[in-house]
Order: C-alpha cells, then sequence, then structure tokens
C-alpha cells in the first residue's frame, strides 16, 4: 500500500519558517513527480508547487517565491521549505505524488493525511 506521511507542521509566529517533509513508502518514488498542496479552513485544495523526477520544479505564480519544493530520491523524501509565514499560510498542507508535473489536485492519485501549520501574528 502506498504511503505518504507529512510532517514538520506546527504552530510559529509569523515570519518564522518550516520545513515540511513527506516521507513515501511503497511507490516508485524516482519515477513520480511530487507536489505540495494545502486546504486552509473553509477553502478548496490549493497547488503550492510540483517536482519531477529530475528536480525541475514549478510554482504557484501566487504565492510569492516563499516556497521552495527538494526531493531526494536516496531517501524518498519530499520537502517543502517555507520562509516569511504570514497568518494567511494558515492551512493543512498534503503532499501528493503523480506521474506529471500537473498543477490540479485531480492529476495525483496518492496523498498523505496532511500536516497542520498555524501561522499567529
Amino acid at each position: 500500500q502506498v504511503q505518504l506521511v507529512e510532517s514538520g507542521g506546527g504552530l510559529v509566529q509569523a515570519g518564522g519558517s518550516l520545513r515540511l517533509s513527506c516521507a513515501v513508502s511503497n511507490l516508485a518514488f524516482v519515477n513520480y513527480a511530487m507536489g505540495w498542496f494545502r486546504q486552509a479552513p473553509g477553502k478548496e485544495r490549493e497547488f503550492i508547487a510540483v517536482i519531477d523526477r529530475v528536480s525541475s520544479t514549478r510554482y504557484a505564480d501566487s504565492l510569492g517565491g516563499r516556497f521552495t519544493i527538494s526531493r531526494d530520491n536516496a531517501k524518498n523524501m519530499v520537502y517543502l521549505q517555507v520562509n516569511s509565514l504570514k497568518p494567511e499560510d494558515t492551512a493543512v498542507y498534503y503532499c501528493a505524488a503523480g506521474q506529471s508535473t500537473a498543477t490540479t489536485a485531480e492529476r495525483f492519485p496518492f496523498w498523505g493525511q496532511g500536516t497542520r501549520v498555524t501561522v499567529f501574528a
């Protein structure tokens, strides 16, 4: 059974940084693109970033360059570095695996359970 497990969320003051991690198992990780999405309370799931097998990346234009996605194929891990956090970044953050560098959630068949990030002013 494919498993994606996010970690690294928590409570952080505005202006701070977090590094979210996603551990992937039972999947040919190197063959998959990995994405990060988030869902704030009362809002739809939002694309943040995606990284392909050779670490080419795409980011949501609206997020202002504060997010950096990376992966370690040897460890089956994908990361999301988030800097200059704002209260509006409060959300559950999800990693997902798919076979293209899509930006829509429907293109990713495998998902983790999410890690919650709460940013206070």
